[in-house]
């Protein structure tokens, strides 16, 4: 089950933080809130790699 981690508010910081999540071997995917992506991006990844990836993301930001 995929899991929300973080909320981008935009493409850029979505972008930045999926490579710093593939590049440790965490699977990742993203998607846009809404139609226009307005309001930003979701962060999602596997239920199981939860922790590693905020651990990362709070890293990162």
């Amino acid at each position: 089950m995929w899991t929300v981690v973080y909320i981008a508010k935009n493409n850029e910081l979505a972008q930045k933080l999926r490579s710093a999540l593939y590049d440790r071997n965490i699977l990742v995917m993203i998607r846009a809130i809404n139609r226009d992506a307005s309001t930003g991006y979701e962060i999602l990844v596997p239920g199981a790699e939860v922790e590693e990836a905020l651990g990362i993301i709070i890293d990162e930001v």
